[in-house]
């Protein structure tokens, strides 16, 4: 799997804009458990059916890993990550573990499982070929994917709390500077995204795929994007 070295630190970072308790982890609850229900809605999984979930958080919190959290068979779940995620491990003993490692294919044979999901990983790949391979790589592994990320054009950018000037990428790395938050600001760490580059990461792939918006649902100012693919 495409990941960039600087994703294992992503994780953390973000959950210090919504910390525990927080109105920001509130709305982030609210967001996800929606997420949560449009992947149900698009994969329509049955309880024998296994799921790929990859990118886990090893943060433990009430807005982190929302599939685990609510889906009623864990067993039937393999979570993935960089890193040994023990927090996540101990958290969640059903659910089966897989070490991935960066920039590599995910260790899975095609068509290992029905459904293979990712949720807030994909801006974080580092570049725009290395998302193209991330999207194609869960495409070789299940018959269903579902990817959620941020929506670039909520008002409050959901890693650094910047309001607006993340419509522009001049202004958002001037904003993350001023704010001491420059690592953001870097392609690397961060790939701000849009219904358009969504589409775009599909280009050449043979089969039916939708776009839409998720979370905080308010049209074009919703708070993520969902790529459903069957």
């Amino acid at each position: 799997m495409s990941v960039s070295s600087d994703a294992a630190h992503s994780d953390a970072k973000y959950y210090e804009v919504a910390r525990t308790a927080s109105m920001a982890e509130r709305i982030l609850i609210q967001a996800r458990d929606r997420i949560y229900r449009d992947f149900l809605a698009h994969t329509q999984p049955q309880s024998e059916s296994t799921i790929a979930d990859i990118g886990i958080s090893d943060v433990v919190s009430a807005g982190a890993n929302v599939l685990e959290r609510n889906y009623p068979y864990q067993q039937q779940i393999t979570a993935c990550a960089i890193s040994d995620a023990p927090d996540f491990r101990s958290a969640f003993p059903l659910v089966k573990f897989q070490r991935i490692r960066p920039n590599e294919a995910l260790p899975f044979a095609s068509a290992s499982f029905d459904i293979a999901t990712s949720n807030a990983v994909l801006e974080h790949v580092g570049s725009h070929e290395n998302q193209i391979f991330f999207v194609r790589e869960l495409c070789r592994i299940a018959r269903k994917v579902f990817i959620s990320v941020p929506n670039r054009y909520f008002p409050i950018e959901h890693h650094t709390a910047i309001p607006i000037i993340h419509y522009n990428d001049r202004t958002f790395r001037l904003g993350c500077t001023a704010m001491g938050k420059q690592d953001w600001a870097q392609e690397s760490n961060l790939i701000l995204m849009t219904r358009k580059k969504l589409w775009r990461l599909v280009a050449g792939i043979n089969r039916s795929a939708a776009v839409g918006y998720t979370g905080f649902v308010g049209g074009p100012l919703s708070s993520n994007l969902y790529l459903a693919i069957h």
